[in-house]
């Protein structure tokens, strides 16, 4: 058994249920858990710890909803967040830890100011992001997943621009970041991220993030669209400014 003290348990599970929450109803309540991971854990430990959690409740998110996907919404991410992989590489290469945090904090309210001015500029009927707009949130969330695991804001803020209905946001959310988390589990493992005690740890946390992902159905189911994207809205900011500070 690890040896955490009981506050520290208490932490962790509440992060644990909030990642469970924040997969099946509130996008962007992620950067709370990691928050709360890595108040409770050493830096590197909750890094690898949270991401096994991470990809627990995208299963779950999947099982929820799946069918809800906008594919083609998805497919136009692909070559961009790539990109942003590789300029989130190189930034890492040469940029200290404060300067990754700020630029992120940055990247996050840039992201809302732009999310919110094209939603004031552009027709109902043009719902989708254009090219150039699909491009600049695939390669900040490309770069932000890279160099601090945050694009769950940055991807909310795209999803919440293409004006997708709560169900669908979800779906496409769910299948984006499970690809994006497991394709982590190699390089976590290499670095070493990813150790016997936090693989004990997640799996007495998986409970928790299954009872987030349930109450998350039911907030999902009787949320108002209004409703949803002022909360998504909010914890992006949030998140932003937490990593600002």
């Amino acid at each position: 058994m690890p040896e955490l003290s009981a506050l520290a348990w208490v932490v962790l599970a509440a992060g644990a249920l909030v990642i469970g929450l924040s997969k099946a109803a509130l996008p962007g309540a992620g950067t709370i858990a990691v928050v709360l991971f890595a108040a409770a854990l050493p830096a590197k430990q909750s890094t690898g710890t949270i991401l096994l959690l991470l990809i627990v409740g995208d299963a779950l998110a999947l099982l929820l909803y799946r069918r809800h996907a906008d594919v083609r919404t998805l497919l136009r991410l692909i070559p961009t967040v790539i990109a942003g992989i590789l300029v989130g590489t190189l930034f890492l290469a040469v940029s200290s830890d404060e300067w990754v945090r700020r630029t992120i904090g940055i990247i996050l309210l840039v992201v809302i100011a732009f999310t919110l001015w094209r939603r004031r500029s552009r027709a109902d009927a043009d719902a989708v992001p254009g090219t150039v707009a699909a491009g600049f949130y695939g390669v900040m969330g490309g770069f932000t997943t890279m160099v601090a695991n945050a694009a769950g804001p940055v991807m909310s803020m795209y999803f919440l621009a293409a004006r997708l209905p709560v169900h669908v946001f979800l779906g496409t959310a769910a299948w984006f970041f499970a690809a994006v988390n497991v394709a982590k589990v190699p390089f976590s493992i290499g670095l070493g991220l990813i150790t016997p005690q936090g693989l004990l740890i997640d799996l007495i946390l998986v409970p928790a993030v299954v009872l987030g992902a349930l109450v998350g159905r039911q907030i999902a189911s009787a949320i108002s669209q209004r409703v949803f994207e002022y909360l998504v809205i909010a914890l992006t900011i949030i998140g932003a400014v937490y990593l600002l500070i």
